[in-house]
């Protein structure tokens, strides 16, 4: 993740807002519940790990979460919130550990901040070095919406409520399968400009970066409750480890 953008204080002091408003709080259960089974109660490691939305309560369920993050400001709110999370500042693109963890994870779109293809394979290189034999690797990402870009340009309504409008407008690199992005959050008198970029990255790319760290699918969800992933799907949850792990696959039911 390159150091002239990272998720600074704006983004901290409006995140927990925003991800209520989307819709992201309502399904932390869901998440934890799914994360936790991967993690077999044992240690996991989360990339990207914000004011730990995800990491608090999936700690509170013993297992032992790590994090990385590259804002001082989210991992300030992260430090004020817990002191159950150990977590530090680093590249989630190229870290290292000396420990060894059962589960990996990145979810919320976060993977999609390393903006070069090479960074998101390097990413996967530092998560094989550092998953133990067993382990997973679990990414939550959006499937690429590109429909409505006018010259590699469109504005899209993410949220409106009677105190709260909020857009995304974006421009499209379609060469590099970038897009660079402003929030504008409007709430009453006031607007608030939240600056951040991507690099999309379809399904089946993903699973050739797995493969050539010597990792592989084990399985794909529409959703954290084990909805099936289909073609209308708008996200999805995929599942990464060393091996097949016939034994330790869920189903739908198991995930509820």
């Amino acid at each position: 993740m390159d150091d002239d953008f990272v998720y600074d204080q704006k983004w901290a002091l409006n995140y927990e807002e925003f991800v209520r408003l989307h819709g992201k709080t309502a399904e932390v259960l869901d998440t934890v519940n799914f994360l936790e089974r991967y993690s077999s109660g044992r240690n996991a490691l989360e990339l990207g790990i914000g004011d730990g939305r995800v990491a608090v309560p999936l700690s509170e369920r013993g297992v032992r979460v790590e994090g990385i993050d590259n804002s001082d400001s989210m991992l300030q709110v992260l430090a004020e919130r817990t002191d159950m999370v150990k977590a530090w500042k680093g590249d989630i693109a190229d870290f290292r550990s000396e420990q060894r963890y059962r589960l990996v994870y990145c979810v919320y779109n976060t993977f999609k901040v390393l903006f070069t293809r090479e960074a998101q394979l390097a990413c996967f290189r530092s998560v094989a070095e550092v998953l133990d034999d067993q382990g997973s690797l679990v990414l939550e990402l959006d499937v690429p919406a590109l429909e409505g870009f006018v010259n590699g340009q469109k504005i899209t309504t993410l949220f409106v409520d009677h105190e709260n409008t909020i857009l995304n407008a974006h421009v499209h690199d379609p060469l590099n399968q970038n897009l660079v992005s402003s929030l504008l959050w409007f709430s009453g008198t006031s607007v608030r400009r939240l600056p951040h970029r991507a690099r999309y990255v379809y399904h089946q790319e993903l699973d050739t970066m797995a493969e050539l760290v010597g990792l592989k699918l084990v399985e794909r969800w529409g959703d954290w409750a084990g909805g099936a992933f289909t073609e209308g799907s708008k996200r999805h949850i995929s599942v990464y480890s060393r091996t097949s792990l016939l034994s330790g696959t869920f189903s739908s039911a198991d995930l509820r």
